[in-house]
């Protein structure tokens, strides 16, 4: 309720104004947080809209009105962490109707990026591919490959750095498409 300068605020209007301050802390010490202001406006709304009669004890009623406030605020999180954890569950991957399996155009699609980047990693030479096969695909050691191809250490991070260039320029140019 706004106020005229030559309208002074009597009775519960007074009471709450001369201790807005000490509301604020109560509700701040409660755990309102920053919702403790937004409290302490909903108090005043309803104050200005409830004119309730005469009350023996109106800094008692507006602290009871802070604290009832500060409960139905806290019901209402923890109805509405209720709603969306229920939701979310719901709704989880292994909801009804849901696949984690990806669609059929996606998996053509990875296929043939597949496809696309063994013929990128062939263009390197038989040795480049078969030892980023060996390794990135079969999950080989490095230096078990270099034993297997019979080759140094430093061969197969080359033919591998090699490999990761051919792949990152064939992922450029698929992306400037």
């Amino acid at each position: 309720m706004p106020l005229s300068d030559d309208v002074f605020p009597a009775g519960l209007e007074a009471v709450f104004l001369e201790n807005r301050a000490k509301l604020l802390h109560f509700l701040r010490a409660r755990g309102a947080g920053d919702a403790a202001e937004d409290l302490v406006q909903e108090i005043w709304l309803r104050l200005s809209a409830a004119r309730p009669g005469p009350i023996a004890s109106p800094l008692s009623y507006l602290f009871r009105t802070a604290d009832l406030l500060l409960i139905d605020r806290y019901r209402s999180v923890r109805q509405a962490h209720r709603r969306e954890r229920a939701w979310s569950d719901l709704n989880a991957g292994d909801g009804a109707g849901a696949s984690d399996e990806p669609s059929a155009e996606r998996t053509v699609a990875a296929r043939q990026d597949a496809v696309r980047v063994m013929d990128e990693l062939d263009r390197l030479g038989p040795r480049a591919a078969a030892v980023f096969r060996r390794h990135r695909i079969d999950g080989v050691a490095q230096r078990q490959v270099a034993a297997e191809f019979g080759i140094s250490l430093s061969t197969v991070e080359s033919d591998l750095r090699a490999a990761y260039r051919a792949i990152r320029d064939w992922k450029e140019r698929r992306d400037e498409v």
